[in-house]
């Protein structure tokens, strides 16, 4: 298992690790030459994407099921987007970096958003994706999908929740056609680093990046100047009793309003 210390300080100096196959032990640490971040006010909300959000297809959460997201992300050909393996025999997530990353699921500096399909007794899961967060940065590493619309889904609630928190970057890793639909934009590592850095500098309120414990991850000056962690973040989306009757209250009317309003 890579060590939460190496594994976190890697992250904030623009590096990530990635292995051969599955069954890798070794790992490597990846510093791209071009980098792709997805500007949270620049998220590309689709008529066709909205229209999904809003007729709830899914049910989202967060942090339901790290290690789930996980092994759906590294199973060949479910994953769409990060740095996606092209090998169908293989993938990148070996079992030494899924161990790493669910130590620091446990730690509190990685999380996962789901998305599911069917009713709360029998429902399945979708689509989904996990990433790295700290200060104001949250590192997406892959998503999945079961169904159309799932992973896009889970990314929209992602940037609706980093909004909410307060994030500055939104890092994608590696550009994608998937991704550059989204509005996600491609820039040189130099740039990135700058960015990179600027996320974990104090912000103009005085609020210093991070603070908040170790939770504080994705964090920042949300509304009325509260510091959040991404999943406080995200259940702070939507209001208390939520209904069920597909009213203009549900959480997905509510993403696809957050998103049309603040594009």
């Amino acid at each position: 298992m890579i060590e939460p210390e190496l594994l976190m300080l890697a992250y904030r100096s623009g590096i990530f690790p990635m292995a051969d196959s599955r069954e890798d032990p070794e790992i490597f640490w990846i510093e791209p030459r071009l980098r792709a971040i997805l500007p949270l006010d620049g998220f590309h909300l689709s008529h066709s994407l909205a229209r999904t959000l809003r007729r709830g297809r899914f049910t989202v959460t967060c942090n339901a099921a790290f290690s789930d997201v996980m092994d759906a992300c590294a199973a060949p050909r479910q994953t769409t987007s990060g740095p996606e393996s092209e090998d169908e025999s293989g993938s990148w997530i070996s079992h030494r970096i899924q161990r790493s990353y669910e130590n620091l699921h446990r730690l509190g500096h990685a999380h996962s958003i789901e998305v599911w399909q069917g009713d709360e007794d029998d429902r399945q899961l979708a689509g989904g994706l996990y990433g790295v967060g700290f200060d104001r940065v949250f590192c997406g590493e892959s998503m999945f999908s079961r169904a159309t619309d799932s992973s896009k889904v889970a990314l929209a609630y992602l940037v609706a929740a980093l909004r909410r928190a307060g994030a500055k970057l939104l890092d994608c890793q590696f550009m994608t056609p998937h991704l550059a639909s989204l509005g996600a934009v491609e820039m040189p590592q130099k740039r990135y680093l700058a960015l990179l850095q600027e996320a974990q500098s104090s912000d103009s309120s005085g609020v210093a990046a991070g603070d908040g414990g170790g939770d504080a991850l994705a964090t920042g000056a949300g509304v009325a100047g509260a510091v959040l962690a991404l999943p406080e973040a995200f259940a702070a989306l939507f209001p208390e009793d939520l209904p069920e009757d597909g009213s203009a209250s549900s959480p997905g009317k509510l993403i696809a309003q957050l998103l049309t309003q603040t594009s």
